[in-house]
């Protein structure tokens, strides 16, 4: 007879499709999660992993039992939280997933806030310059700056958000776009774009970029060293070398979507910490944009321009 610990060393392969990958989290060393495997299979009479150098991919049956799998663990956590009472402040560990400009400039002090008022919350960030993947459980829910098209998700806006141009104080004034041929430009490498609503030189046709990289605090640094490039203004306050310019002729919105898997709409506890992450990030970068404007310069725009 199988039991959830067989399960759960299953779950963890099968997500993280491979021994290595599956290990920290499972807290074994691959060696011993791969003789986990093996027994299982042998329990089983079946082989539920196809072995490659690529790592290890389900069978059909192994297919089958991920989802079994799943529903179980899925009513395992709510039975959990049912147990627990709903009165109770938020606890137990949750990753949260975002592209690594909304993780590192506004989702620290919206998580500090969160897990002070539910101290017993354990939350990780997993800050990454593309889409996490919410299908191999790379993190309970993801922060997304586009709606996911596909899977078994529930997809729900938390806040626009703005971006402008942005250089140096101390570099030459400009008054139109033309004034900034010539000069080096920052964005991301084109080819590690992950999401069209990114493309932010394309859409302007400014360029071509001659520092980049795909992660946007490093793109900050850079537009510190010198340089033009499209900044989001809640990223504003913690470069004070830098000042927007062009307000008007150049002015982005985006938004942040929060993604989760579709079984969580069941979990008082997941929505619970879905209103208070929506919530706090609609406080933080409205604090963050309004703090940009009031730092501008003479003669540039406020946000409500």
């Amino acid at each position: 007879m199988l039991d959830w610990d067989d399960m759960r060393v299953f779950l963890g392969v099968a997500r993280a499709r491979s021994l290595s990958g599956a290990a920290p989290g499972l807290r074994m060393d691959p060696a011993t999660v791969g003789r986990r495997i093996a027994r299982l299979e042998e329990a089983l009479g079946a082989t539920l992993f196809l072995k490659s150098q690529q790592g290890y991919a389900l069978t059909d049956l192994g297919g089958r039992l991920q989802a079994r799998a799943e529903e179980a663990e899925e009513a395992m956590r709510l039975a959990v939280e049912e147990g627990q009472g709903a009165s109770q402040g938020l606890t137990g560990q949750v990753r949260i997933g975002a592209p690594d400009g909304c993780a590192n400039f506004l989702l620290p002090q919206v998580a500090a806030r969160i897990q002070a008022g539910n101290p017993g919350l354990e939350i990780q960030i997993l800050a990454l310059p593309r889409v996490v993947n919410l299908s191999r459980r790379e993190a309970d829910m993801a922060i997304t700056v586009s709606p996911p098209d596909a899977g078994r998700l529930t997809v729900q806006k938390m806040t626009d958000y703005r971006l402008h141009l942005a250089q140096r104080r101390d570099a030459p004034p400009v008054a139109t776009l033309d004034d900034l041929r010539g000069r080096p430009v920052v964005g991301y490498i084109q080819d590690m774009i992950f999401d069209r609503a990114l493309d932010y030189l394309g859409e302007l046709g400014l360029g071509p970029v001659t520092l980049a990289s795909n992660s946007v605090p490093v793109q900050l640094q850079l537009l510190r060293q010198g340089g033009v490039g499209v900044v989001h203004d809640f990223a504003l306050p913690f470069a004070p070398e830098l000042r927007r310019v062009l307000t008007e002729e150049v002015s982005l919105r985006r938004a942040f979507y929060l993604v989760r898997h579709d079984a969580d709409r069941r979990s008082e506890r997941m929505a619970r910490l879905a209103a208070a992450l929506s919530q706090g990030l609609r406080e933080e970068v409205a604090r963050l944009e309004c703090l940009a404007a009031l730092t501008e310069g003479p003669g540039h725009t406020t946000l409500d321009s």
